[in-house]
């Protein structure tokens, strides 16, 4: 498939994301789109960020959490390279 198709896909869906105001509308479409473990893995980086964020060391976030290395990985990662992800994080 063409570059160009994929990524004009891709950002369709972020304009969804951005449409769409409801929590509940928003939980039933990553119901329907993503799996449930792909869900759960998404508020575990969610949360590990938060932590991060708050000042909590990696050690910390794993006593307070049960989430895998990985996965912490994945959000550490995220609130030291992202680019807007700490910044939204932050608003809660």
């Amino acid at each position: 498939m063409d570059q160009n198709i994929k990524k004009n896909r891709i950002e369709q869906r972020y304009q969804l994301l951005a449409e769409i105001c409801d929590p509940e509308d928003i939980r039933l479409l990553m119901d329907d789109l993503c799996t449930r473990k792909e869900v759960e893995n998404m508020a575990e980086r969610v949360f590990a960020a938060k932590l991060l964020l708050g000042g909590n060391t990696y050690n910390q976030v794993m006593a307070k959490s049960d989430i895998s290395s990985a996965t912490l990985s994945r959000g550490s990662r995220c609130v030291q390279y992202g680019s807007g992800y700490s910044r939204l994080l932050k608003k809660e």
